[in-house]
């Protein structure tokens, strides 16, 4: 085991050196002088236990989905780049030495099945507004469409009527799921948790453990929700509060803003910066069609339309024949001072995660396979929106972590792990007969270069 995982470091020093090297350099200039706590959580069989850390800290963020309950062998080679980044880096910085052949791999392999500790941590952003079944992984998609659910922000979903889909097991078994997940996921249904959320990361986080477990790397890294758990326990005129009201203060600003994120309003004015909620209950972006109304330059209203909307395909369906959809029918309309004074409680909405990621308490983000798997102009519209705001010259209100945009890198799509059978990125850990095997093939990671729209 020791062996695995002393190549699995060598190998990164060797392929991933510029990673290592830039985010070194960062943290050479890193002032962390910041002062409070963040707080992030773990979970630790069907209980939630909160953890802090300091802001002093330099926050690396990974991610997992809410969109599926299993852990897909994606997001753990996320999760354990994310620690060999860390883990290395804290070494070098914490001995003293620059050189690869410097450094103590055994130690940095010891410490690997320790949780984190040092200047740098590791954590999960899972957004919580996306659609429960977005890529069409998740085995309980039946009853998620049953109960109405399918068109609900995750932060929505209730588990009381959710269950396996036979059909989605015989047709994925292997491929997309485990049989050992599926027990896993009905006695966690069985706690019942009834906050999907909650059973979601009761899921992943044993998956996690058992992953830990196989590989001697501590993978239970702590875990922080954003948007809606943070509007729902924030105030009006709290930081996400703020950020919706002031991104629409005005023309000019919803008129900015629509250029950082390489929009023109004078063109189409379709791209909304809040995607309100039915009152239904709907709040996926991808079934949402909408408007920002003006009058003479004056914002007046958002129109929203829901309209049942296919999602994601999945890896495993080429033909794109099985893809699930967000089932809703709906329209109505929210005037403009329900947004400029903006109360979630009242008026709930998903902002445009290249809006609310300038709150993340993120200072570097690893992402998984852009250009294949994701696309660039995300990332550079979250970039300039977070240093326009940094700069002040959006969203005066709004005080963003650091003094620069977080760094960005990227796992190259190439090189990302697939089933060893079937080719897929989005097969469940449980499908995979060997983790071992699979980390042997390493990783390869590379910083990403993004220019940035509107730079003054």
């Amino acid at each position: 085991m020791t062996d695995l995982i002393v190549t699995l470091i060598q190998d990164f020093l060797k392929i991933c050196r510029s990673s290592v090297d830039v985010l070194l350099r960062e943290l050479h200039n890193f002032l962390g002088e910041e002062p409070g706590n963040v707080t992030f959580f773990t979970v630790e069989g069907d209980k939630r236990k909160e953890v802090q850390w300091g802001k002093q800290h330099f926050f690396l963020r990974a991610s997992t989905e809410y969109a599926n309950p299993q852990l897909t062998l994606e997001e753990l080679q996320g999760i354990i780049t994310a620690r060999l980044l860390e883990t290395i880096c804290n070494n070098m910085i914490r001995n003293k030495v620059t050189d690869a052949d410097q450094i103590d791999v055994n130690e940095i392999s010891e410490t690997l099945r320790k949780a984190p500790e040092g200047i740098i941590v590791p954590f999960l952003l899972n957004t919580d507004d996306v659609e429960p079944d977005r890529y069409s992984i998740n085995p309980l998609r039946k009853s998620i469409v049953e109960s109405g659910q399918s068109a609900f922000p995750a932060a929505s979903v209730v588990t009381g009527e959710l269950k396996i889909d036979p059909a989605f097991l015989a047709k994925y078994e292997g491929s997309l799921i485990s049989r050992d997940e599926v027990n896993s996921i009905e006695r966690h249904l069985n706690a019942r948790s009834e906050k999907y959320l909650d059973f979601v990361d009761a899921v992943k986080y044993e998956m996690l453990q058992k992953a830990t477990d196989v590989l001697g790397i501590n993978l239970c890294i702590p875990a922080f929700r954003m948007p809606l758990e943070v509007l729902k326990r924030e105030k009006p005129r709290d930081p996400m509060h703020s950020l919706i009201a002031d991104s629409h203060r005005d023309y000019e600003t919803i008129r900015t803003i629509y250029e950082l994120m390489g929009r023109n309003i004078g063109k189409r004015k379709t791209l909304l910066l809040t995607v309100p909620h039915s009152p239904n209950g709907f709040g996926s972006k991808r079934a949402a069609q909408g408007s920002l109304v003006f009058k003479q330059e004056k914002f007046e209203q958002i129109k929203v339309q829901y309209k049942t909307t296919p999602l994601y395909a999945n890896e495993i369906d080429v033909k794109e024949t099985d893809v699930s959809v967000a089932k809703a029918e709906d329209s109505f309309s929210v005037e403009a001072p329900r947004i400029e004074n903006y109360d979630y409680s009242e008026t709930p909405s998903s902002p445009q995660f290249a809006l609310y990621a300038a709150l993340s308490p993120e200072d570097a983000s690893i992402w998984h396979g852009i250009g294949v798997f994701g696309g660039v102009e995300l990332i550079k519209s979250i970039v300039s929106v977070r240093s326009a705001c940094l700069r002040k010259e959006v969203l005066e209100g709004v005080s963003c972590r650091g003094n620069k945009a977080p760094l960005q890198f990227n796992l190259v799509p190439g090189k990302m792990w697939r089933h060893p059978k079937f080719g897929n990125i989005d097969a469940s850990v449980g499908c995979i007969p060997d983790l071992r095997d699979i980390v042997r093939r390493g990783i390869c990671l590379e910083p990403l270069s993004v220019e940035e729209r509107l730079t003054s």
